[in-house]
């Protein structure tokens, strides 16, 4: 194959390819964050921390490749987004969302993170960031996949059914199944209510920075900015609520080192970028119609590291999810399609408008051999 072949092959597949990078991402880290949740860390000092490794590893990023840009196109008003920002995802929804997960599992938390994309499309549906025709067929297909896929999501939170005896589960004891399985239930209705709050801020955050985007493109400078306005606010959260645990800041070589670092590079420096770039040519549905994509990962993953076991009705609602993040896909992509042939010219066009080019050229090839009259 070609270089020119190649490349013309990647260049409509590289929004799939980063968006499928943020979700082996997002599910590495729900599996390590539970791990290290379990063994005792806050999730404050989790989103703290994540967001200074982000801060740290991309400003010189920012520096040496935007440092024109990083203050040029900064007004108030950039500046107040960029504050909200740094609110809404790096502090309300991390700490949400790790705090849902404490009373839960890591299967049942990414599960019902699946309401991401249907929060996404209505918000983006509202805003007009994203196009929707009800008599078109894809438009149609992107409706209709969004519930499915939430339908998916809710099938594997609300329906549990048989254990599945997994090989490589058949260690777990009685006891350690039960305690896995049968969470308490208020604890359930605790964290599926903070999760759902996460979702609601982490779908405002990516509209917000996509319509943050449109006026500053810098988006290694954005994604720094982001993330040290967040540390900055969560460590005032994180003095508030834990003003009298100051043990929860110390660092050492464990698990919780492994989320900060991780989170930061991977999830809060790399997550914010990628979802940026990805944003700028797909739009905030399409980041968020893959979310199903790592609540499968820890469903099987967690079932081997957490030990967390796997039900008939959590793979029966993965096949749903998987259903029906091909139909938002198939929409996406014919979005695409209709947008590229509407900026085409009409091609019955096209013979009169070089029938006219030649007409222009004819006449000033044969105005030239008479001089013009002011020169006579």
């Amino acid at each position: 194959m070609s270089r020119h072949a190649t490349m013309k092959w990647l260049r409509p597949a590289k929004p799939y390819f980063g968006v499928i990078f943020l979700q082996l991402g997002y599910a590495g880290m729900a599996i390590i964050g539970k791990s290290a949740l379990n063994k005792g860390m806050s999730h404050y000092t989790l989103a703290v921390y994540r967001n200074v490794v982000a801060t740290f590893l991309f400003a010189p990023l920012a520096i040496i490749f935007e440092r024109r840009t990083i203050m040029q196109k900064m007004t108030m008003s950039i500046c107040f987004k960029i504050l909200l920002l740094g609110l809404l995802e790096p502090v309300i929804e991390q700490n949400l969302y790790y705090a849902g997960m404490k009373y839960t599992t890591a299967t049942f938390t990414t599960s019902m993170s699946n309401v991401l994309p249907a929060i996404t499309f209505i918000l983006a549906w509202i805003l007009r960031l994203e196009k929707v025709s009800i008599e078109e067929l894809h438009s149609q297909a992107k409706i209709l996949g969004t519930l499915v896929t939430v339908g998916g999501a809710m099938v594997m939170t609300l329906i549990g059914g048989p254990v599945l005896g997994l090989p490589w589960t058949h260690h777990i004891d009685k006891r350690q199944s039960i305690n896995n399985s049968n969470v308490q239930h208020w604890d359930i209705i605790k964290g599926a209510l903070m999760i759902t709050a996460a979702c609601f801020c982490w779908s405002c955050f990516y509209i917000l920075q996509a319509i943050v985007l449109k006026s500053y493109q810098a988006g290694l400078s954005l994604t720094m900015l982001v993330c040290m306005a967040g540390a900055v606010q969560g460590s005032v959260l994180t003095l508030i609520m834990e003003r009298k645990n100051t043990g929860i800041w110390s660092l050492h070589w464990d698990v919780n080192l492994v989320a900060y670092i991780y989170g930061g590079l991977i999830c809060s420096g790399g997550g914010y970028y990628v979802s940026g770039v990805v944003m700028k040519e797909r739009g905030p549905v399409f980041v968020t119609a893959f979310n199903p994509l790592s609540m499968i990962i820890v469903a099987f993953v967690g079932s081997f590291i957490l030990d967390e076991q796997l039900h008939i009705g959590r793979v029966l609602g993965a096949v749903v999810i998987v259903f029906g993040l091909y139909l938002v896909i198939w929409g996406k992509g014919n979005d695409q399609t209709s947008l590229a042939e509407s900026n085409e010219p009409d091609a019955i066009d096209q013979p009169h408008a070089l029938n006219g080019v030649q007409h222009v050229c004819t006449n000033q090839i044969a105005g030239s051999q008479t001089p013009p009259s002011h020169f006579v």
